[in-house]
């Protein structure tokens, strides 16, 4: 389960070959006893639950980054290696 972003305590991670549970593509996101899943591109919740004012920061970030979340969602999906993704600055 890597981690391909990190900022402001929140840690974002792709998941290898996981479109069993979830089927849309999706990151993974946890801030201190927080999980939750968004999808991507969309940032809708599937699963969690998320402190309001991170999830404001996690859905900036991933619509900057979508482009790239996407070409890691499909590198994922093969078994690849992931690229780390820039952090919300």
């Amino acid at each position: 389960m890597p981690v391909i972003s990190m900022f402001y305590g929140i840690i974002v991670r792709m998941f290898f070959m996981d479109n069993k549970e979830h089927f849309a593509p999706h990151i993974h996101v946890e801030y201190a006893e927080y999980n939750v899943v968004l999808s991507i591109p969309e940032g809708n919740i599937l699963a969690g639950n998320f402190p309001k004012d991170k999830l404001k920061l996690v859905l900036a970030w991933m619509e900057i980054h979508k482009d790239e979340l996407m070409a890691d969602w499909k590198l994922a999906l093969e078994g690849q290696s992931v690229f780390k993704i820039e952090a919300l600055h």
